[in-house]
């Protein structure tokens, strides 16, 4: 697999439309984050070059009917459609266009309203896979009580996860969960049981909502001015087989899926994760965000649980996770949910994240899975 981009790519531009539960029409939603977008990079539409469209629902040809408000320019729309990873790999597809020579400016756009997007946990068909007929969180609530048999994690460490996310979103205007008090974990055990040992406030926010990001050539981000917000890798995988190799479900896949996404990406990135200063992930769930720690190497096998008994993947801590809210309290729309990372990350590292800003931020990575199973990770860097 190739470890470098044939041009450096820089993200010029960032929007979003916050996430909701108010049942906005999907459309209308990703219209706001593409013009976000582009006021934030100082561009008119008639200059940008292709434009990736991620989304689950939605009606045939949303995606065209979304760029023709925009403007009828001729660009080249394409839909990119990857599960929870929908935004990230539209992101991805927007940065190999301007790194291979395509464009000299691309956009990703994710939109969608996962309240009205159907999928896993349908049943109704016959000759369905375990993976086809149970909710996401019965998958979820195994894996939780399987690390707490084989490494001792406690409910109280899951519940410390989400309350961290519910009081990150406090902060972020586009959270669809904000809470107007600092959420304790007891509050979060005390809510109404999901899945055990999951609860309510465990469990991501599903509803609407909308990202775009912007990226071009170093040329063109120059010229633009702002901070530099270079993209240092951009890596996607799926599942690889290996002798005695089990498919582990469509919700989650194996979790060498996501050591080889990450472990390509630090290669390209040519960086560790010791040089990171904050991270979103694929945080459906807490024993996921739990797991992502160890995972993406920021500790030990095992180890992630101390890293949350010391504070240490919180604002104010030595390495923040999920500091918009991340799934949990940001919301998970579908679409546009790895695209609100690339949201997120880069105003930490423009230094604009206000009162959850992340002290000298300049490396953030993100990361998504998505059922199927891939898996998408992007690093970005203020140079």
């Amino acid at each position: 697999m190739s470890t470098q981009m044939g041009r450096d790519v820089y993200v010029v531009g960032v929007g979003m439309h916050r996430f909701n539960n108010d049942a906005l029409p999907t459309g209308d939603m990703g219209y706001d984050a593409g013009i976000a977008a582009l006021d934030d990079a100082g561009l008119d539409f008639p200059e940008v070059g292709a434009l990736y469209n991620g989304h689950l629902g939605g009606q045939i040809g949303i995606g065209v009917r979304v760029a023709k408000d925009l403007g009828l320019t001729g660009i080249p729309v394409t839909r990119v459609e990857n599960a929870s990873a929908t935004g990230s790999c539209a992101f991805g597809e927007a940065v190999h266009a301007v790194a291979g020579g395509r464009v000299e400016v691309a956009m990703a756009l994710g939109f969608d309203d996962l309240n009205r997007v159907g999928g896993i946990g349908g049943g109704r068909k016959k000759g369905l896979g375990a993976e086809d007929v149970m909710l996401p969180a019965a998958f979820f609530a195994m894996w939780a009580t399987r690390r707490m048999h084989d490494v001792g994690t406690t409910v109280e460490t899951y519940a410390a996860i989400a309350a961290k996310n519910w009081n990150h979103a406090r902060t972020n205007p586009m959270a669809q969960r904000r809470a107007d008090h600092e959420v304790t974990v007891e509050e979060v055990l005390a809510s109404t049981l999901i899945s055990y040992p999951h609860t309510s406030k465990m469990a991501c926010a599903a509803g609407g909502g909308a990202a775009a990001a912007i990226v071009a050539t170093e040329e063109v981000a120059r010229r633009l001015g702002g901070p530099m917000i270079k993209v240092c890798a951009s890596q996607q995988r799926s599942e690889t087989y290996t002798d005695g190799h089990v498919f582990l479900g469509a919700v989650i896949g194996p979790a060498q899926m996501t050591r080889d996404t990450s472990a390509a990406a630090y290669e390209q990135a040519g960086l560790g994760p010791a040089d990171l200063d904050l991270v979103q992930v694929h945080d459906a769930f807490p024993v996921e965000e739990l797991v992502y720690y160890e995972l993406l190497g920021i500790c030990g096998d095992g180890e992630g649980d101390k890293l949350v008994a010391e504070g240490e993947t919180t604002l104010g801590g030595r390495i923040p996770f999920s500091t918009d809210g991340g799934l949990t309290a940001r919301g998970h729309p579908g679409g546009p949910t790895g695209l609100a990372q690339i949201h997120e990350t880069v105003v930490q590292l423009r230094d604009d994240a206000g009162d959850r800003q992340v002290d000298g931020a300049r490396t953030g990575l993100c990361h998504m899975a998505g059922a199927g199973s891939v898996c998408v990770v992007h690093i970005l860097q203020r140079s």
